[in-house]
């Protein structure tokens, strides 16, 4: 397949650039901050458009945050009831983007299965499709991308209200209160889904040897492999690492090496 330099030379993952297709029907104008501060992670996104009819009321959400993050609107009217136009115009743009070999990767912003083939057919021409999808998104689409995120992890946790501060109690009962503490057991970590048990302890096989232990980049690469929508974030940890250390009682970690960057190796415990 014939490609430019760019393309050719593999660039750092940071520096890729990225057109970022958003799908104005299937996508919420609420997660767009953080949802381009997550494109930032993969590359550079060096084309943003948004497709959508926006002279209807459905869209005024997103008009609001147009400008303010510099993304291109292609109005596209709705020429027959019950017809969507707007994917038709998304994919012709995907493919001339496509054509230019100007890129590295699509962020494809939805959750349309409809898309499904448009991100198998990017992924068939050598480039990177990451999506961008609700829960509710079909797994069709999930498994035709590179990586999936579902936008439900990328939206700003609720503030947690702050209780009123508690009366000075007596002395005594303040003993007390420290030997209760003292006493307390330690909170206990929710186990995972069997499910999800299933597939980690499958990345850690694979990605081990004799020795059993496995690299951490090796499993995360494993797990992005077989199953594109995995994020430890929907497991309420922030990363890999976190997840693992937070379930003692079926990983054990271990960092190798020397130096401020050590290499975190894990392992299954039986």
């Amino acid at each position: 397949m014939a490609g430019n330099g760019t393309r050719g030379n593999h660039p750092e993952e940071g520096q890729r650039r990225l057109a970022v297709l958003i799908d104005a029907d299937n996508a919420q104008a609420s997660v767009i901050e953080p949802l381009l501060a997550e494109v930032a992670r993969f590359g550079v996104a060096s084309v943003k458009r948004i497709y959508g009819d926006f002279t209807s009321t459905r869209l005024q959400q997103w008009k609001n945050v147009l400008l303010e993050h510099s993304i291109q609107p292609v109005q596209q009217f709705a020429y027959t009831s019950g017809k969507n136009a707007t994917d038709s115009s998304l994919i012709i743009d995907a493919m001339d983007l496509m054509y230019t070999r100007r890129f590295d990767g699509f962020c494809l912003v939805t959750s349309d299965s409809d898309f499904t083939r448009l991100a198998q057919r990017l992924r068939e021409e050598g480039l990177t499709v990451y999506g961008f999808g609700e829960k509710k998104t079909p797994a069709a689409f999930r498994q035709a991308c590179d990586t999936f995120i579902t936008t439900e992890v990328l939206r700003p946790a609720a503030p947690s209200a702050t209780p009123a501060p508690a009366e000075p109690a007596p002395a005594k009962k303040k003993a007390n209160a420290k030997r209760a503490v003292a006493k307390a057991p330690e909170p206990k970590t929710e186990s995972l889904p069997p499910g999800l048990l299933a597939l980690l302890r499958k990345a850690i096989d694979e990605a081990s040897g004799d020795s059993k232990w496995a690299h951490l980049g090796a499993v995360g690469h494993y797990l992005n492999k077989v199953q594109p929508d995995f994020d430890a974030r929907l497991y309420g940890s922030r990363k890999l690492s976190d997840l693992l250390k937070a379930n003692p009682r079926h990983f054990a970690l271990e960092e190798r090496g020397q130096g401020e960057s050590k290499p975190l190796f894990v392992r299954w415990v039986d």
